[in-house]
């Protein structure tokens, strides 16, 4: 099969390593995989290497942007039309909003036969303005049209999208987005190498952040709770796995509460160093306000770290209660602090919880299982256009 994906932006994030992992494991069956993506790049750090890696070609689209810029996003639907003629696909799979919106569109001028569209999150949410969500629900139904699948990462997400009316349930499939499980395994020397690399002693106790300094990603409710949590546990540390604009920001409220010794801010590492990074873990503590599916919780469950997560989204799929970790009420900041200074008083129950979670997520998030799915749907697709 010819295969084109399309995403907004190759950041480091879940979405574009999904992206990518699958280009990947599609070139490795025998495909005929192009990945087009802008060239936007950011605190976040690059997967351009990975890409190059994964055996696809490559197209940068120079004008597709997050921002929404009308002009710029005309000559990115333009720039996408051009190719998608040229390569005529049998497939075109988007990711991400504005990837997702343009270039259905292009590929439906283009007269592409089998559109796909994969929802990491929903592109409106609960922390929009109620203009900014109308907006976005106007052009998913229109891109909805042309759409002959849609991918979710979590079962949460096809809820949500079938009661804003964007497509019928029937048109949905969930499809666990994987990652590479080798990576990601509990090891007791490297543990022990990290934590005295961050001069964490084996009596104090690690929560753990993977995500961007950025709005959004909860970190306000982080550091709402930690006063709290530590007043209960002295002995926890906080490591922070990651950058962005609001780092600043963040610096400044834990130096104003007198935390900044309990913090570790460890900025940009690249993919394989969080995967070493999650060994020195007890707890990872996920408090995004919308996401599809926490994609940090698996990578820490992989790895036998239990996580504390608000109960939004997809996260309650993964972080299952008594089982693989411990859900608090979305924005319940006493709630978080309880369940990070619960993990951290009972090692047998991160234990126990850690060894559920690995198991569950090797049989759920391997990316080879990700790329059979995908292959086997695009494969079903084409069929049933054929006995149209």
């Amino acid at each position: 099969m010819k295969i084109c994906h399309i995403i907004t932006r190759l950041i480091i994030g879940g979405a574009q390593e999904n992206t990518v992992l699958s280009c990947r494991g599609l070139v490795k069956k025998g495909h005929e995989v192009t990945l087009m993506a802008g060239p936007e790049t950011g605190p976040e750090g690059s997967l351009w290497p990975q890409a190059h890696e994964s055996g696809a070609r490559l197209i940068k689209i120079a004008s597709m942007r997050r921002a929404v810029r009308p002009l710029q996003d005309f000559r990115a639907f333009q720039e996408l039309l051009k190719h998608l003629k040229q390569l005529k696909p049998d497939v075109v799979h988007t990711h991400s909003s504005k990837a997702g919106i343009l270039g259905r569109a292009a590929a439906e001028k283009a007269g592409i036969p089998i559109i796909v569209h994969t929802i990491h999150g929903m592109s409106f949410n609960r922390t929009q303005r109620w203009w900014t969500r109308a907006a976005y629900r106007a052009l998913e139904r229109r891109a909805a049209r042309s759409t002959k699948k849609f991918v979710t990462v979590a079962d949460s997400m096809i809820d949500q999208a079938v009661a804003a009316r964007i497509a019928e349930r029937e048109k949905f499939v969930t499809i666990r987005s994987g990652l590479d499980a080798t990576a990601f395994a509990p090891d007791d020397a490297e543990r022990k190498r990290v934590r005295a690399e961050w001069g964490i002693g084996e009596d104090e106790v690690v929560v753990g952040t993977v995500a961007r300094l950025f709005s959004n990603k909860g970190y306000e409710e982080i550091i709402a709770a930690m006063p709290s949590a530590l007043q209960s546990f002295p002995k926890l540390r906080f490591v922070w796995v990651g950058d962005g604009a609001y780092r600043s920001d963040y610096e400044r409220e834990l130096q104003r509460l007198g935390l900044t010794d309990k913090v570790r801010l460890l900025g940009l590492v690249s993919p394989a160093e969080v995967a070493r990074m999650l060994k020195g873990f007890d707890v990872l503590v996920h408090a995004s306000r919308w996401e599809g599916l926490p994609r940090a919780v698996v990578q820490a469950l992989l790895t036998e770290v239990p996580s504390v997560s608000f109960d939004n989204d997809g996260a309650p799929e993964v972080v299952i209660p008594n089982e693989t970790g411990i859900l608090v009420p979305y924005g319940d900041v006493g709630g978080l602090a309880e369940a990070m200074v619960r993990l951290a008083g009972d090692e047998a129950l991160r234990m126990r919880l850690g060894r559920n979670g690995r198991s569950r997520c090797l049989a759920e998030f391997d990316s080879d299982r990700m790329v059979d799915q995908f292959e086997s749907l695009y494969a079903e697709l084409i069929r049933a256009r054929k006995n149209q």
